[in-house]
């Protein structure tokens, strides 16, 4: 019976430090512990307890690494993602550009450097903010 309260035990430590870390593989860990214990108030000899919480963990782990919340997170180039930077689809006006394709312009109050896609023709106008890099914005003309 004090085998099963030291399962549950290091189980619930675990599910704490699972809070710590924000993934849910070591709440996988902490169900086989749980699992264990379950086997220890079963009576169950001290290597079967073992057995039956590696088996539950390792089950439960690898159902998590299969479902959505087990799935590797694509990392997102942020110089072009518009849900990291609110800048991107902004417009803004050049008046002048450069024959190589950059131009200096007023944008949220300050002087930015202003470069073309490739493609796109160096004409003032209204133009669309389609990337940051550092503190240069790099811009296509604005459809309609």
């Amino acid at each position: 019976m004090e085998q099963a309260w030291l399962w549950f035990g290091v189980a619930g430590l675990t599910v704490v430090l699972e809070l710590a870390s924000g993934t849910f593989y070591l709440l996988m860990v902490a169900l086989g512990m749980s699992a264990g214990g379950i086997a220890a108030l079963l009576r169950a000899d001290w290597p079967l307890q073992w057995v039956a919480a590696a088996a539950v963990a390792g089950v439960a782990v690898w159902l998590l690494r299969r479902s959505r919340f087990g799935q590797r997170r694509i990392k997102v180039d942020a110089t072009a993602d518009p849900n990291t930077n609110l800048d991107i689809g902004q417009r803004l006006r050049v008046e002048v550009w450069r024959a190589d394709g950059q131009a200096r312009a007023k944008y949220r109050g300050a002087e930015w450097d202003v470069e073309l896609l490739p493609g796109e023709s160096p004409s003032a106008g209204w133009f669309v903010i389609c990337e940051i890099r550092g503190s240069r914005l790099y811009v296509a003309h604005e459809a309609g």
